[in-house]
């Protein structure tokens, strides 16, 4: 599938990346706060939030949220389908015209994230089978939407296993700075591939959805998926570190994902000089 390896050769579980940057040897419960320490990630994380509330700030975000929001999610999906391999011109998308089903699905899915906040803290699996109704509905039978895929080959780390451990990450189980954990979000869901559909659009809408949940973006006027699209090679090759499951790799992936981050509260403010535009 584009936008992930097609058989990355070992992906790291939550646990092993945890001891290998050393949380075990820690007080601290929060399995995910010894990731602020690996090199150049609590830098990052900084750039990312200052970014986005810069972005907050702006004037239109405060007085027309809605119409930033839409756009957001206009470019979001397009960005999102482009990293999957669907291109097709922003334009179309915006004006209804894009009718491949991978932007169809993506363009639900960021749309809709918002509206799955509340339900992503408290029921992280069920709001993953929501964005995978609306981000698969037009690529797998109805009665596939929302289900976990068949077992992992022989040989990978448990997948159900894996996602109740990273619900309860996401239900309170960490308090990590909100970049890290919609990394750690976008690269478990991208590494498991839980529906075997539509993963990238689910992993990059559940990372958004994070953004929301955690208080930093939480009228989605950032558009991340637009980050990462502007470092393709590297996306893919950070994905690959993380799943190495080394510290190294680990940063790798958080840095690149607050690096996007960033790019991505550009793009909202180039979002809202659009707006005043008209």
């Amino acid at each position: 599938m584009p936008g992930t390896p097609a058989e990355p050769a070992r992906i790291a579980s939550l646990r092993s990346v945890a001891t290998a940057c050393g949380t075990q040897d820690r007080r601290d419960p929060d399995p995910l706060q010894a990731l602020l320490d690996l090199p150049g990630v609590i830098e990052a994380v900084a750039s990312a939030r200052e970014s986005i509330d810069r972005l907050r700030a702006h004037r239109v975000v405060r007085r027309h949220g809605a119409a930033v929001t839409t756009e957001s999610a206009v470019r979001g999906a397009w960005a999102s389908a482009a990293l999957d391999g669907v291109d097709v011109r922003l334009v179309e998308v915006r004006a209804g015209e894009a009718a491949d089903p991978v932007v169809q699905g993506a363009l639900r899915a960021c749309l809709g994230a918002g509206q799955l906040a509340e339900t992503w803290w408290r029921a992280p699996l069920q709001a993953l089978a929501r964005l995978h109704v609306l981000a698969a509905a037009d690529l797998v039978p109805a009665d596939r939407l929302g289900r976990p895929a068949g077992p992992p080959p022989s040989g990978r780390a448990d997948r159900s296993a894996r996602l109740d451990g990273l619900a309860s990450l996401v239900a309170g189980g960490s308090r990590v700075a909100a970049p890290v954990l919609a990394a750690i979000v976008h690269g478990e869901l991208l590494s498991l591939r839980p529906f075997g559909s539509a993963d990238g659009v689910v992993a990059r809408a559940a990372a958004r959805l994070t953004l929301v949940s955690r208080g930093l973006d939480p009228t989605m006027a950032g558009v991340p998926e637009v980050g990462h699209l502007g470092q393709r090679a590297e996306y893919m090759t950070a994905l690959a570190a993380y799943q190495s499951g080394t510290p190294d790799g680990v940063a790798r992936w958080l840095r690149h994902c607050c690096s996007a981050l960033a790019l991505g509260a550009q793009e909202g403010l180039a979002i809202c000089e659009a707006v005043l535009r008209g």
